[in-house]
């Protein structure tokens, strides 16, 4: 109830209610400021409530006090009864668990107010599962309550928890859970053999290594506890047989390990034992976690095919063996109580089976056809042998023929090499080290020797030193040689091999004339390197390159130039007829240029000259021919040259022109005179060229070239 001192009763002041809930959960009676709540309320959903209220003038509806807040508890009552909001629960526990081993804690959600009354105070029992467990009242703790509880026994529980408020008092409210709980599997059982003795029958032609029989513990734990192990005991046939266990089943499978021979015995029998791989330490004191049972194995009479008496033969012969020439020969017998006989062929797989045959009685294996070891060094193929009382039981072998190599073939130089002796090389060097190789099959111990030819060994170039080790070296014998005098050198090696008879071949290695330097390094082979510069590196190469390109860059755009030039002054001159000049800046074509002029005549005075009109100019007007007078015997080149000179000087034909001529002339004064040997007296043999070297290094070559005195023989044989 809401009212104000200023109200005097007479219904001249009016209140309001505003905040949370107001018109919705409470309302107030403007008159007398009663408040009344007009649903119903839950603590749950909203604990408090803050309201406002105001006392206002009716006529003026102004504020007559401050507006005041106020709060609204909503008291609890006990009307939520204990969740379990995890519920249903699973849990396990290890079976023969000791009294109070700890299983799962549950928990258990009040809605009511914890601060007011007992409405939230929750307590726990159990309704289902007793006397196996048991639960703590106060925390939900769920415990085992009897010992050894057996997983073989039963596995599987199911407990009906409850949590009732009001500590469990009368009234209170109360809400259930299951929990679930599993007896989990530990190792408290041995294996154990349903029977003592196991009875197998296997016949004897069973193979090495096949599954013969099967036999089973029974182990009533699960998993990893309920895993087997089977031995073999030691004893009576145990060493024929092998078990295992199959990781699925948990049987024991009995192997064989070696053939079985009824002939030889007829049973077997051994001991079986089977124990758990994995042993809880806990339960030693129940006895032995194995069991041990009999087998008896009983071998069965099977028709057999023929044996033979080895599991592979070999064999050797000499190639070009004779044909039908007997190499040996294979056995088989058949081992069961009637004895039959055998008859022998060839598994026939491929064409290689045709070079032997067989004797289907004996056994004997001949040769059919003529035997090559450097064609096929090995021949590898089948026998079959087959009882006459049943040809389906058949037996094979691997037959292997090697075939002996006769000394036919003599040994040659395994590769070709390139050989090379630089020019400064030393008289013992070392310059190629070189193997043999022969087409026969090399005995142990068979060697090859190594020596020059009876022709070659008196030469005093090269020498063939034999290391006996199947390689030789070639070694020089000289000081220096000269790749001018002589570029190839041919030596004739003669290879023997160790066989008998001695084969032998003579070899010839090739050897080329180097240019190196000081340390050895081969520079050049070739014959054109005589004649190049040394000393040159990339680099320089690549400058000099650079800087030809460059001037032929410019030497073109230069010509470009002068062209342009020249037909800019052609057509200056057509159209000005007061100075008729025509420019020539071309330069003569050389001795090659034969359509220009004839040079003919520079060099034979006593040529005369035929009136042609000049091919190298256009001439505006038709020239008329005009004798020249000849020259006369022996006139010099220099009148020569002066009489023409004086020609197109008077001829009214000629327009002017520069024309440059260069001429092969040596002028009287030159102190160096003519290099040419042209019209010279001498042989070049008689020529002494001595002097070059006084030049200096730039004549070196030049100098080399023409000083030595033997001429260059490439067929020469050293």
């Amino acid at each position: 109830k809401l009212h104000s001192d200023l109200d005097k009763g007479v219904g001249t002041v009016k209140y309001t209610l505003s905040g949370d809930g107001a018109g919705t959960v409470f309302t107030i009676d403007e008159t007398t400021g009663d408040i009344h709540a007009i649903r119903s309320l839950d603590r749950e959903e909203k604990p408090f409530y803050t309201l406002r209220a105001q006392a206002v003038d009716v006529d003026t509806k102004k504020p007559l006090e401050p507006e005041s807040e106020f709060i609204i508890k909503v008291q609890d009552i006990n009307d939520n009864e204990p969740k379990f909001l995890d519920g249903p629960y699973v849990a396990s526990v290890p079976e023969m668990s000791p009294v109070g081993a700890y299983v799962l804690q549950v928990k258990a959600t009040d809605a009511d107010d914890p601060t007011y009354g007992n409405s939230a105070r929750v307590v726990y029992s159990i309704l289902q599962g007793q006397p196996y467990f048991s639960i703590d009242p106060k925390t939900g703790v769920i415990r085992t309550a009897l010992p050894n509880m057996d997983r073989e026994v039963k596995e599987q529980y199911q407990v009906l928890i409850q949590a009732k408020d009001m500590g469990g008092q009368l009234g209170g409210l109360a809400g259930t859970t299951t929990v679930n709980i599993t007896l989990t599997d530990v190792n408290d059982n041995p294996p154990r053999f349903p029977k003592s003795i196991f009875h197998l029958k296997v016949p004897e032609s069973s193979h090495v290594g096949s599954a013969i029989g099967r036999i089973r513990a029974v182990d009533p734990d699960f998993g990893k506890n309920a895993e087997i192990e089977y031995n073999i005991v030691p004893g009576d046939g145990g060493n024929l047989f092998d078990i295992t266990t199959d990781e699925y089943t948990q049987e024991g499978v009995i192997k064989l390990k070696k053939p079985l021979d009824f002939e030889t015995k007829k049973a077997y029998t051994f001991k079986v034992e089977a124990s758990n791989l994995h042993l809880d330490h806990r339960f030693h004191s129940v006895g032995p976690f194995k069991d041990t049972a009999t087998v008896k194995i009983n071998v069965l009479d099977m028709d057999e095919p023929p044996v033979f008496s080895k599991p592979m033969y070999t064999m050797e012969v000499y190639e070009d063996t004779p044909v039908g020439t007997i190499i040996g020969a294979v056995t088989a017998q058949d081992l069961d109580a009637g004895s039959s006989s055998v008859r022998y062929f060839i598994d026939w797989k491929n064409d290689v089976d045709s070079y032997f045959t067989i004797d289907a009685t004996e056994g004997t294996i001949a040769t059919n056809e003529l035997l090559d070891r450097e064609s096929t060094a090995q021949y590898n193929f089948s026998i079959i042998a087959s009882k006459v009382s049943n040809p389906l039981l058949t037996s094979k072998v691997n037959v292997i023929v090697n075939v002996l190599d006769v000394n036919e073939f003599p040994p040659e130089i395994s590769v070709p090499y390139e050989t090379s002796v630089c020019e400064n090389a030393k008289p013992g060097q070392v310059i190629q080290i070189i193997t043999a190789a022969d087409k026969d099959l090399s005995p142990a111990g068979q060697r090859f020797s190594f020596k020059l030819s009876s022709e070659a060994s008196n030469k005093p170039n090269f020498t063939v030193h034999d290391y006996r080790n199947n390689t030789a070296g070639i070694e020089t014998r000289r000081n220096g040689y000269s790749r001018r005098q002589q570029e190839l050198y041919f030596l004739p090696v003669v290879i023997e091999d160790s066989s008998y008879p001695v084969q032998s071949s003579t070899n010839t290695l090739t050897i080329r004339v180097c240019r190196c330097d000081s340390e050895g390094t081969i520079q050049s082979c070739n014959v054109e390197a005589i004649f190049l510069p040394v000393g040159l590196s990339t680099g320089a190469l690549i400058a000099i390159l650079l800087c030809i390109v460059i001037l032929l860059v410019i030497v073109v755009l230069y010509v470009a130039l002068r062209r342009q030039k020249k037909k800019d002054t052609l057509m200056t001159s057509k159209e000005d007829i007061r100075d008729n000049v025509i420019h020539y800046d071309d330069e003569g074509g050389g001795e090659e240029d034969t359509q220009a002029f004839d040079i003919g005549a520079l060099r034979n005075p006593k040529v005369i000259e035929d009136n042609k009109i000049r091919r190298d100019i256009k001439p505006d007007t038709l020239r008329f021919p005009r004798h020249r007078p000849p020259a006369e015997d022996n006139t010099d080149i220099r009148d020569f040259i002066n009489q023409r000179l004086q020609e197109n000087d008077v001829d009214p034909s000629a327009p002017p022109y520069d024309s440059l001529a260069t001429y092969a002339y040596e002028g009287n004064g030159s102190v160096a005179e003519s290099l040419s040997s042209i019209d010279s007296l001498t042989t070049e043999a008689d020529q002494d060229y001595d002097y070059l070297s006084d030049w200096g290094p730039r004549f070196k070559i030049l100098a080399d070239m023409f000083g030595e005195e033997e001429s260059y023989n490439p067929d020469k044989v050293t």
